[in-house]
């Protein structure tokens, strides 16, 4: 069960999740599990450390910045000490074999950003390319791919539709789909620069998939717009790229609400399928999703997040096993699918869930912040050493 001789291994983060937070808008949110959002895992704490677990699990890192910590305002040059930190971190990474996956936006930017209005604005665009032209100056060497954003389907959604992410709006589906389009103008302007200066890097987003089944016949209608609107309509703005990335982590039933494991346990348990502390699991839509993205575009693809949400190792390897077995059917169908980053690296600060839902290779002792290597970690880490999955 062997992967094709270039397939590429790593695992991913996001910065915001995993460092201390910054002036986000993120800090100080009191999440779904109690905890509030400043302490995450120091990372930043922890660079050296945690360099030396990246390297073991795989060659690919995908992470991001803090960009409220590199840049204080719009328009205004990086802090030299910021930009000295994250490339001596860098550095490291290539020193022991890994390069990245640079990811520009991940839910997260400066509040001074947020306070023009956010992605809702049509000035935050410029802003936005100013940072990333100062991204590719002082960190484009240390990456060969780049996503100029992660999940815009998600965080549309949750900023603007469901009000679980800053700005916290509710129902306001022009706006998300103007921050899309918004959010496309500036990946456009972003992939030519970074082309300009990186001819041979490859550019893409990261887009989140699901599967989207309605449950009853109240829930078929929902289920039909989300497939529609999650995983077309709000591809459509960033189809100039050189690779999909796509996310993939849930089997969503609708009734027509969402049936998910976080806000209606007793309505998942009532279906009797399998699930994970968040979703519903069905690992085989991943192949679907793969398929139809390839099939879709004739682009390569690249799982760029994949992952399950529990605190057992031994479940954690079993969904290592079914989401691989299913990466190498895609394969066998001819599906141009190039690597396979996990989600994640460590256990980190769950956005509006908080740290008490864990994805974590290697877990994160949330008292100590200690590192503990799992046996989830050293069963991928086999993987990525032999590039294959053992029967």
């Amino acid at each position: 069960m062997s992967f094709p001789p270039h397939f590429f291994w790593g695992t991913s983060t996001a910065a915001a999740q995993i460092e201390t937070a910054g002036d986000h808008p993120w800090r100080g949110v009191k999440a779904l599990d109690g905890e509030v959002f400043v302490r995450t895992a120091d990372h930043e704490l922890r660079r050296s450390e945690d360099a030396a677990y990246i390297a073991r699990l795989g060659a690919v890192y995908r992470c991001g910045v803090d960009w409220s910590r590199l840049q204080l305002a719009p328009m205004a040059p990086f802090e030299p000490e910021v930009v000295s930190e994250y490339q001596t971190f860098f550095a490291d990474l290539r020193s022991r074999g890994v390069r990245l996956m640079f990811v520009l936006h991940h839910f997260c930017h400066p509040n001074w950003l947020e306070a023009a209005g956010g992605w809702a604005s049509d000035r935050v665009v410029p802003w936005y390319l100013n940072y990333t032209e100062q991204c590719i100056a002082h960190f484009g060497t240390y990456a060969g791919w780049w996503n100029t954003f992660n999940e815009p389907n998600v965080f549309v959604l949750n900023a603007y539709l469901l009000g679980n992410f800053p700005p916290f709006a509710r129902g306001r589906y022009s706006v998300a789909n103007r921050a899309l389009d918004r959010m496309g103008r500036a990946h456009d302007s972003a992939y030519a620069l970074i082309k300009t200066a990186f001819p041979s890097a490859q550019v893409g987003i990261s887009l989140n998939t699901a599967v989207f089944e309605g449950a009853n016949l109240l829930g078929q209608p929902v289920a039909a717009f989300m497939r529609w609107w999650f995983l077309r309509r709000a591809a459509r703005p960033f189809e100039q790229c050189d690779f999909w990335g796509l996310s993939y982590y849930a089997h969503v039933l609708f009734d027509p609400f969402p049936i998910d494991v976080v806000a209606r346990p007793g309505a998942v348990a009532k279906t009797g399928l399998p699930h994970d502390d968040m979703w519903l699991y069905k690992p085989e839509g991943l192949g679907d999703m793969l398929r139809l993205f390839y099939r879709r575009y004739g682009k390569p693809v690249i799982v760029t997040e994949n992952g399950i949400c529990t605190d057992d190792p031994q479940r954690r390897i079993q969904s290592l096993r079914d989401y691989l077995s299913v990466c190498l059917s895609a394969l066998d169908d001819g599906v141009d699918l190039r690597g396979y980053l996990h989600w994640s690296t460590f256990d980190n600060f769950e956005w509006h869930l908080g740290p008490g839902f864990r994805f974590g290779l290697v877990r994160v002792e949330r008292d100590t912040m200690q590192r503990v290597w799992t046996e989830a970690a050293s069963f991928y880490s086999e993987i990525v050493q032999t590039n294959s999955l053992a029967r």
